[in-house]
């Protein structure tokens, strides 16, 4: 559903609750500013292709904004890019490529995935590389203020300097382990931080006043908030793996350089394979360009986006076969109730109050989805019930709602899906159907044992049977 049809509210008629990291709880939703709501998404390291692990985060906050959107705000969605770090110059090193060409090829992966996903493109998306004088002028401003100092061509953050530090992630500052690259010498404390690192031979730099050098990766997400939200901003989103370092480092950043900075803080669990988060590192990765030849698109959105963006995912087939047959009986239904009414049935301008509290409520698509789940089982009872009017009222809820997750079968993004199929479906309806004549005879003789023998097989087939007053019908059911 496009997002102009969603605001169905005004801001300020309801209170959608989140959970603030930094205040670890659930807080109401006060925007800064009235009506508008501000993102920053720490996006892609484009030092390889991506794999679900990396796209459930753009998926949860593809939600939150479609959410948002639907309550009246005017969303600002900052999602960045970080193409210039240690692992995309070693990649570069590897095979023996431009760092630029590593990133721009996999930004272009990445973009694919979200796109291929369902995910609404970002209102900026900027480049790292293509804000080092405000990153430059940051500096400039953290060393002015005792915050920040120059050693050997690097520029580290001093920690002791500023009051609150790792307050996001509650550590203890004497028990604190900095990470650290080769080549952060002449630190004052070894837990300060880099924010720019000296220029090494063969590697990428620019000028600043303190020599060529490179940026930090905490020190590029500082600077690009700063220049697209301003001095404070509403909501700050990421991956549970980024409280520490990275977002501790940018909230020091930020406010030893005077912002406020965000105002809440949202982080998205992992997807995990045998309990470890998924990784390139641990050899456990599965790449979205490779899963969408094997599963649609929109069944990966709907295993990845429904379960609560705080609960990990413990990836398995099972668990995407199973995502893939709940989908299918949201579609049956959508298919049945479009071909009786004869027309398409628009999404209804508000969603179920049930749903609508679901959502509100710290974005609880799981408690949303089952929603979602009753009201077709309801508009199966009334399709079988011959109920017209009652079928389509609940098909024009379940569109209302879909269209919130991203979900819809009918949106533009997955009714061209569905078309690509077209073709095969009437080939296959044409054998099924023969199939089916069968057992109907088989029926009439009151031959029950074969007649259950021809579903049974075609159960194992992948398809499941349903009798209905109008005559059987055929759907996928579970691989």
């Amino acid at each position: 559903m496009p997002l102009a049809l969603l605001g169905a509210y005004y801001p300020g008629h309801v209170t959608i609750r989140l959970y603030d990291t930094s205040a670890r709880q659930i807080r109401d939703f006060a925007p800064l500013v009235p009506g508008c709501v501000s993102i920053y998404l720490c996006g892609a390291t484009v030092q390889a292709a991506p794999h679900i692990g990396h796209i459930r985060s753009g998926l949860n906050f593809d939600i939150m904004r479609r959410w948002l959107a639907y309550r009246g705000y005017d969303v600002t969605f900052v999602r960045n890019v970080t193409d210039i770090d240690d692992k995309i110059i070693r990649k570069a090193a590897e095979q023996g490529r431009p760092w630029w060409s590593i990133g721009y090829e996999n930004e272009r992966a990445f973009n694919d995935a979200y796109a291929a996903l369902g995910c609404l493109p970002p209102t900026y998306e900027p480049r790292a590389t293509g804000h080092i004088t405000e990153m430059v002028e940051m500096m400039r401003g953290l060393i002015e203020r005792g915050h920040a100092y120059e050693a050997g061509g690097n520029v580290y953050f001093d920690v002791r300097s500023l009051p609150g530090y790792l307050s996001l992630s509650n550590q203890d500052l004497d028990e604190l382990r900095q990470p650290s690259e080769d080549g952060e010498t002449g630190k004052r404390d070894p837990r300060d931080f880099a924010m720019w690192k000296a220029a090494k031979p063969g590697e990428p730099s620019w000028e600043t006043p303190w020599g060529r050098g490179r940026p930090g990766w905490h020190l590029e997400c500082s600077a690009m908030a700063h220049k697209y939200l301003g001095e404070e901003f509403d909501i700050h989103g990421g991956g549970i793996d980024l409280i520490f370092p990275h977002h501790e480092n940018e909230i020091a950043q930020a406010r030893g350089f005077g912002d406020a900075f965000a105002r809440y803080w949202v982080h998205n669990a992992w997807v995990t394979m045998s309990g470890e988060k998924m990784s390139k590192s641990l050899g456990n990765s599965v790449l979205v360009s490779e899963m969408v030849k094997q599963w649609r698109p929109v069944v990966l959105r709907y295993y990845l986006g429904t379960p609560h963006y705080r609960s990990t995912i413990e990836y398995s087939e099972e668990s995407l076969r199973e995502a893939e047959s709940a989908y299918a009986r949201i579609e049956g239904f959508v298919q049945r109730v479009t071909e009786l009414a004869g027309h398409t049935v628009e999404p209804a301008d508000e969603v179920p109050p049930a749903f609508a509290e679901a959502m509100d409520d710290d974005l609880g698509v799981p408690q949303a989805l089952a929603i979602v789940h009753t009201t077709v089982r309801q508009g199966n009872s009334a399709l079988a019930a011959d109920d017209k009017d009652a079928a389509v009222a609940r098909l024009a809820e379940v569109r209302a709602m879909l269209g919130v997750l991203g979900l819809d079968p009918l949106a533009p993004q997955w009714a061209g899906e569905r078309e690509q199929g077209e073709d095969l479906r009437h080939v296959v309806d044409s054998l099924v159907r023969l199939v089916l004549d069968q057992r109907e005879a088989a029926r009439a003789r009151k031959e029950w044992a074969t007649a259950d023998a021809i579903r049974d097989q075609l159960g194992r087939s992948g398809l499941a049977i349903e009798d209905s007053p109008q005559g059987p019908r055929w759907s996928l059911g579970p691989r």
